[in-house]
């Protein structure tokens, strides 16, 4: 029986193929995301180790808390005596102060090189022999005077910059100029990962990030032999009470674990999508077995007549999908690893650098392909494999192929319907409870996919029989036999049209939600900003230095200008947020709407509080409250209005002459800008030359602040949209399958068809039509399922995205129709292809 299942697997290529090329994608994806990560995670481990392989100990430094009541002023960070006092302590070699911060570089044409949050700043520190262990240098040396700093290789590379130019370089003030001393390289985890660094003179750097005399942080490297244990005991009783010191190995494997903790997500997401992927397979897989069955009935009757039993005729067809699944596993793994390759490549090229080091394939990966692949494959191939055992040997004397079964479908219909009632009543549940029920939809999302998995075969025939008419009307002859060819065997249409819809629920519910999700925060910024440009630092969340603010009030045509200061302080016993605006300014630049009092009043040092909040602690406006600021001083402040709550704005409004005498470094991420004329190329130029065309300073209009808010859901939707589209490959090959088979068991019908007039061009057309009427059967359900599913899914998002509102992207949905109808006309191709070239007086005679 098993040279019988081999012989059958190699006289049915075609047909396997498509299996072959359904398991191998899940299969490429299952180990090639595995490969990926497996490898992503050593090369950072390598690097975390290589970074610090010659740091015995490693102290940081988080700066002072809020001082307690009579506690003085406390320092920033690490001060350089107990530098000097560790450098003294027995088996320490050395001991440098390190200080951190951002610092961009502009390129020839002023533009920033990086993206900004990877851009960061330090201080060259060198020992006795006037080099700095963390650094290697290329060309040139470290700086040694104010006016010098160095370059990592590539930051250098792509400014085209030479040992003894000048480079402009910004922080978070104003862009200065400095001469390049020199180029280097580095093991700087952040560097590698395709980030800059800029190196000051550490007096230079201590005035930019810190203060002069203060670190962030300190490396210490130990004497041959000495213990980093032993040397950590001694320096633990120097440091401050808001600075932790720990071995270079402690922190290696810390990082690691990070890093570990970090992919672990992305490794997640990519196996969730081979698992759909995979599912989608199984529709595939059981309908190229289904039809082999189909083609071999007398084959597999005269097996039984002659003995075989029914077991033997099961194991037969099993290990044939044995067969296939472990080949198409092999090449899946194959081409895994290549994918793993160019994922690495591609990120390389997207200047997201990964360490250099060997590809890793783990024994996991190896079998957790192999593995996934076999197991789907037989799996699929069961039900195929036990029909194809209940054939009578009597069938071996009938000249049909797999008649159609008489059996009812009420058992199947019943339990379909109960699983999707079922599912569908979670799922209003969960969308009905709100922020708390993800996971009961999720749970009812699979039962309701599994019931209308189950229930399709029933829908096809209704749903079908709706377009019929059209389908007459425009294509005559053809398009009535497309009609009744497509419901002809509802099970094997409800396969095909299963694998599609489970493909478009996904797409669609993503769209639902991301449309959904990004309207709401186009609505907030729209609704509650009236600026013409907002000013931020290219790199998301960093502050601007206060002498931007004023910078941008002197720019030409700028009639109004407010920052978005993030504040604190305690005001009546309650802990509220607070922005920091400029009073008259900042009703100019936002929509507030004032339910009592004036904002007029913020001009006289007095706060405006949200409406809700006052209600909730019973203020009103004239009331004056104590207050206890940032800094630990004391004082009260009259509430001048109140006003409705804003998304953009915080509890309490304080002008920023209340705020700044309490606050050495104030938190300002944001400028909203209202010019005279509003937005123009000229307004904007303005903008830019007023902040000394500072490359790490974005002016971004109108659509730039939409964008900020949105533009992440748009590239998360265009990812998934990608992942996605390896499960509607499958149902691609899902609805090929169908059709061959569906030519298959007609030879003699297309046969008489041709006979009695039918030509080669209408037999096409036939064929043509029953796919597409077959997958967008199939989308219009994935369609239905994927807008309920993420109407009820956005439920769950109203309370953490203001002004959500369930939005159906019709326009989508229109594409997703008709890529499903182009998607069956490509499916058609080779099956049409093959029903015109049948020769007639064979077909007529096939049995």
């Amino acid at each position: 029986m098993f040279r019988t299942a081999l012989r059958n697997v190699l006289a049915h290529k075609a047909r396997l193929l498509m299996t072959v090329l359904a398991v191998m994608l899940g299969v490429a994806f299952v180990s090639g995301t595995l490969v990926f990560t497996d490898t992503l995670s050593q090369a950072f481990r390598n690097q975390s180790a290589k970074g610090y392989d010659k740091v015995a100990v490693a102290i940081t430094s988080y700066g002072p808390a809020k001082p307690e009541a009579g506690e003085g002023k406390q320092d920033p960070g690490i001060p350089a005596a107990t530098v000097e006092k560790i450098r003294r302590i027995d088996g320490v070699a050395s001991a440098a102060g390190r200080v951190e911060g951002f610092a961009g570089v502009a390129d020839p044409h002023g533009k920033l090189i990086g993206n900004g949050w990877s851009n960061k700043g330090s201080n060259f520190a060198p020992g006795k022999d006037g080099q700095d262990t963390r650094y290697r240098f290329t060309d040139g040396s470290g700086p040694a005077r104010p006016g010098e700093i160095a370059l990592d290789r590539d930051t250098a590379a792509k400014g085209e910059y030479q040992v003894g130019e000048t480079v402009r370089v910004a922080t978070n003030g104003p862009v200065k100029t400095y001469t390049l001393s020199g180029v280097f390289t580095t093991d700087d985890g952040q560097v590698s990962a395709g980030g800059s660094l800029v190196l000051f003179d550490t007096s230079v750097a201590q005035r930019l990030y810190l203060e002069p005399g203060f670190f962030q942080n300190v490396t210490v490297t130990a004497l041959p032999g000495a213990s980093d244990g032993k040397i950590l005991d001694r320096i633990e009783p120097l440091l401050p009470k808001d600075a932790e010191a720990k071995t270079g190995a402690a922190l290696a494997a810390e990082e690691a674990d990070m890093i570990e903790r970090e992919l672990s997500g992305l490794n997640q997401m990519l196996l969730y999508f081979a698992g759909i992927a995979l599912f989608v397979g199984v529709f595939l897989i059981s309908n190229t077995f289904t039809m082999l069955v189909a083609q071999r009935t007398k084959e597999l009757a005269l097996m039984r007549a002659v003995g075989a039993s029914r077991r033997q005729i099961t194991r037969s067809v099993l290990s044939e999908a044995l067969v296939v699944g472990a080949l198409a596993s092999a090449v899946g793994l194959a081409i895994g690893m290549a994918l793993a390759i160019g994922l690495r490549s591609g990120m390389n090229a997207f200047d997201l650098k990964i360490p250099d080091g060997p590809l890793v394939v783990s024994p996991t990966a190896i079998l957790s392909g192999l593995g996934v692949g076999v197991f789907v494959t037989v799996l699929a191939a069961y039900l195929p494999a036990r029909r194809a055992a209940k054939i009578p040997p009597v069938a071996a004397m009938n000249s049909v192929h797999a008649a159609p079964t008489g059996k009812s479908l009420v058992v199947r219909n019943s339990i379909g319907g109960s699983l999707t009632a079922l599912g569908a009543g979670l799922i209003l549940w969960g969308a009905a409870i709100g922020k708390e029920g993800k996971e009961i939809i999720a749970g009812g999302a699979f039962l309701a996919l599994i019931g209308l998995i189950v229930l399709i075969p029933m829908l096809a025939r209704p749903v079908i029989a709706l377009i019929r008419p059209l389908l007459v009307r425009v294509f005559g002859v053809a398009g009535k036999l497309a009609g009744q060819n497509a419901v002809r065997n509802p099970r094997r249409t409800g396969a095909t049209a299963s694998a599609l819809a489970i493909g478009l629920t996904l797409v669609t519910g993503l769209s639902v939600m991301g449309i959904s999700v990004g309207q709401a925060l186009d609505r907030t910024t729209t609704d509650n900003v009236r600026a013409d440009y907002m000013v931020q630092m290219a790199g998301e969340g960093m502050n601007l230095d206060r002498s931007a603010l004023a910078a941008v009030r002197q720019a030409k045509g700028v009639s109004a200008a407010s920052p978005k200061q993030y504040s604190y302080f305690e005001l009546g016993g309650a802990s509220p947020s607070v922005s920091g605006v400029v009073p008259g300014d900042i009703e100019q630049v936002m929509h507030i709407k004032v339910t009592d009092g004036t904002l007029a009043t913020l001009g006289e040092g007095r706060i405006a509080v949200d409406r809700e909040m006052a209600a909730k602690k019973g203020w009103k406006t004239g009331d004056t409250l104590p207050v206890k600021f940032e800094d630990g001083k004391s004082g009260k402040l009259a509430i001048g209005a109140l006003y409705e709550k804003n998304d953009l704005l915080d509890d309490v409004l304080a002008p920023l002459s209340v705020l700044q005498p309490h606050e050495t470094k104030p938190y300002m991420p944001q400028i909203f800008v209202k010019m005279r004329g509003g937005e123009s190329p000229a307004n904007e130029q303005a903008l830019v030359d007023a902040l000394g065309q500072n490359p790490a300073i974005k002016v971004m209009d109108k659509q730039d602040i939409r964008d900020e808010f949105g533009g992440m859901i748009n590239m998360m939707l265009n990812i998934m949209y990608g992942l996605l589209a390896m499960a509607l490959i499958i149902a691609v090959l899902g609805v090929v399958n169908t059709l061959a088979m569906s030519v298959f068991e007609r030879q003699q019908e297309i046969g008489m068809l041709r006979a009695i007039g039918l030509d080669r061009r209408r037999v096409k057309r036939m064929v043509r039509l029953e796919a597409v009427v077959i997958s967008v059967f199939g989308a219009l359900v994935g369609v239905a399922m994927g807008t309920f599913l993420g109407w009820a899914i956005g439920h769950t998002l109203k309370d953490s995205v203001p002004g959500y509102a369930t939005v159906v992207p019709w326009d989508r949905v229109g594409v997703f129709l008709v890529l499903a109808g182009l998607v069956g006309v490509l499916a058609s191709m080779w099956p049409a292809r093959s029903a015109a070239r049948l020769n007639m007086l064979n077909a007529i005679k096939a049995e």
